[in-house]
């Protein structure tokens, strides 16, 4: 019998997934810099728009939202309320999943 068979499993672990954390708020906005002048419109709601996804996703993932099938739009604009954000658009809210599912 291989010795890695003789190994006992490990206990299983709490995921913070299968409930609710709250934050501790660690976040703290860095400090804001002029944008670019001469960009079309376009760029700049774009730019804002991943800002504010990005903030979002950080803020879910301390939260112990974990997967972008867990991240409904009720639970993305609830974390947006609690940190501080304007609730986010159906557009926003998607791309907070897409880059939740694109960081692994």
């Amino acid at each position: 019998m291989p010795a890695a068979a003789l190994k006992s499993k490990p206990l299983p672990t709490q995921s913070t997934a299968k409930r609710p954390v709250l934050l501790d708020m660690p976040y703290a906005p860095m400090e804001k810099r002029p944008l670019p002048p001469g960009r079309p419109r376009e760029w700049y709601v774009t730019h804002n728009r991943r800002l504010k996804a990005m903030r979002l996703a950080i803020a879910l993932l301390d939260s112990g939202v974990y997967v972008p099938n867990q991240a409904r739009n009720e639970t993305i604009r609830s974390t947006a309320e609690m940190i501080g954000v304007h609730p986010p658009s159906d557009t926003t809210c998607h791309m907070v999943r897409a880059f939740m599912r694109y960081s692994r």
